[in-house]
């Protein structure tokens, strides 16, 4: 019988090779592949909002699910076009750890990507802002969401951070094990909807949301931007993916094989 999906064992491994690979990328490459995925989040983001626009006057939960259904179609775009995604990324700490990358080679993949996400999130948001989609109703949902992540403490920022990340490795994971496209969407699609419905941080997903809240009006400024979410929630995606499942993972699916 034809296999479909590989193993967790198999996953790890694949992880930490397809690190190998992305420590190894140059300047150039890690700089357009960063700015198109963070590109491919916001047009999964702008769909969240598109689509809640009129559904929050009827139940606040069918809102939260209706935008899980679409912004999971930004991480489909940043898996099947071989993008770099900084919250992704974080999974290669895991070939740290199996000593197969440098820690320069991480936090250089880790900076760049992280600055590529930044830009072709920030010129999305600039585009749609100047396009002229932002209608009244789209605009109080822009501001609402604005708002509300602005207004959180660091700690429940960094904590919403922290298990947002979990979700998305935990999806880039499965997708990683998948053998197939329709494979993939439907473990792409069930952990995303999952952290957009809860309510939790996506450092990239915010450099879109927080940017076109402020070209749509947002009374703030980047530095508030910045400290008030764009930090704590980074740190949070770093401790939730960059270190609770890869070091989970290393030490239940690596570790045996390197101790037998």
């Amino acid at each position: 019988m034809e296999k479909r999906f590989l193993a967790p064992s198999e996953v790890a491994k694949s992880i930490i090779a397809s690190a190998e690979t992305k420590a190894s990328l140059s300047v150039t490459r890690l700089l357009i592949l960063g700015i198109m995925a963070g590109a491919y989040i916001g047009f999964g983001a702008f769909g969240d909002i598109v689509i809640m626009q009129t559904l929050g006057n009827i139940d606040v939960g069918l809102m939260k699910f209706a935008g899980g259904l679409v912004f999971p179609v930004g991480l489909m775009l940043v898996v099947f076009s071989g993008s770099e995604l900084f919250t992704g990324n974080n999974l290669m700490t895991m070939a740290i750890m199996d000593k197969k990358i440098s820690v320069y080679g991480l936090l250089r993949n880790w900076f760049l990507v992280y600055l590529g996400n930044f830009i072709g999130s920030l010129t999305l948001a600039y585009l749609i802002h100047k396009s002229y989609l932002v209608s009244q109703s789209v605009l109080d949902v822009t501001l609402n969401i604005a708002s509300s992540k602005m207004s959180l403490s660091f700690q429940t920022a960094l904590i919403r951070g922290v298990l947002c990340n979990i979700l998305v490795c935990l999806a880039v994971w499965m997708a990683a094990a998948a053998q197939d496209i329709i494979s993939r969407i439907f473990v792409i699609w069930f952990p995303i909807m999952l952290f957009v419905l809860s309510g939790y941080e996506h450092s990239v997903a915010n450099m879109f949301f927080l940017p076109l809240a402020k070209y749509s009006g947002l009374n703030t400024t980047w530095s508030n931007i910045w400290f008030s979410n764009l930090i704590p929630v980074t740190l949070g995606n770093i401790l939730g993916g960059g270190v609770i499942i890869p070091i989970a993972n290393y030490i239940t699916y690596i570790l045996p094989a390197k101790n037998k």
